[in-house]
């Protein structure tokens, strides 16, 4: 097929203004995700559309992949990839990319925040204090970080950048991954439940997919036991949050503190009264640092396809 002087791509979800501008400079793009009447358009646009964006958080199933014969690839503004259909894209040979690493120390700094504000208490003693509780009572004590064991779940590029700023709190260091990695320095655990046994905080740093859902049970949970803490700064859908809430209900856990929830729309309304619970609304990239440079690499691997160079940031699926 040859590609015409803009060539037509298809938004299978919102993007942030300076992404979708950067396209419309360039392309004729079709709002799939806001149209009211998404297969009219479909049917429209099918043979005409070369390529497919949208977040992280946007379906890409194989059926509307499959829609678009022409198809070359697709471009996710984000570092998770788990709602393409990496099977159905993989079978016809097309492109993924993503935009890694540009959100890494941001995201690794959130979780660095999560773990002083919860395990600290932080938010807890905000709210004492606005109360006006402090002529009348003194608030409980929290934990000390000193000396404590942090689990890390996923040793990718974010668990190592926690990893990093984690020993500057003189945490000791383990971790667990589906495979070894002789060039850490750091024990690595055979399997989940030890290393919940033998945290004092978990965070979870793996990716999104049928595989790690809900990985963290109410097995792990009470591994981790009622002095423990946990973090989730990866995909609402590897916690059981059910589960999460009565092991916080009952005692089961200590505290969580939480950047993403398994509807990420609507988080468990029980955990808004828990005062050993923080919770972040997917903020880990949410700088004006951050997305600005996801949309450049964004755009840039959109661009290399149709300048005939290798994107970027090429997903090896």
């Amino acid at each position: 097929m040859k590609i015409s002087d803009r060539p037509e791509i298809l938004a299978a979800g919102f993007l942030p203004d300076d992404a979708m501008a950067g396209l419309e400079a360039r392309f004729t793009v079709h709002h799939y995700y806001r149209d009211p009447d998404p297969q009219a358009l479909l049917d429209r646009v099918k043979h005409q559309v070369v390529w497919m964006v949208g977040t992280s958080h946007a379906s890409m199933p194989a059926s509307l992949i499959n829609a678009l014969p022409n198809l070359a690839g697709v471009s996710v503004y984000g570092t998770g990839f788990e709602k393409a259909d990496v099977p159905a894209l993989s079978a016809r040979q097309l492109i993924l990319t993503n935009t890694p690493d540009v959100m890494i120390e941001d995201v690794a700094d959130l979780g660095i925040g999560l773990i002083l504000a919860t395990v600290r208490r932080m938010c807890a003693a905000d709210r004492f204090t606005r109360e006006g509780r402090c002529a009348n009572g003194v608030m409980p004590f929290a934990h000390s970080l000193q000396g404590k064991t942090l689990g890390i779940v996923g040793m990718g590029r974010i668990g190592k950048a926690m990893a990093q700023r984690a020993s500057a709190f003189n945490l000791n260091l383990i971790w667990y991954g589906p495979r070894p990695k002789p060039e850490l320095p750091y024990p690595r655990y055979d399997s989940l439940e030890a290393l919940a046994r033998a945290s004092d905080i978990l965070l979870l740093a793996m990716p999104g997919s049928p595989e790690t859902r809900h990985m963290v049970n109410a097995e792990i949970l009470d591994c981790l036991g009622p002095d423990g803490t946990l973090i989730n700064l990866a995909r609402g859908m590897v916690v059981d949050e059910a589960a999460l809430v009565a092991a916080l209900k009952t005692g089961r856990l200590g505290a969580a503190g939480l950047d993403v929830f398994e509807d990420l729309a609507h988080p468990s309304p029980e955990l808004f009264d828990m005062d050993n619970v923080v919770l972040s609304p997917h903020r880990g990239s949410a700088t004006f640092e951050s997305r600005h440079a996801m949309a450049q690499l964004f755009l840039a691997n959109v661009h290399a396809f149709f300048e005939g160079k290798p994107p970027r940031s090429l997903v090896d699926i």
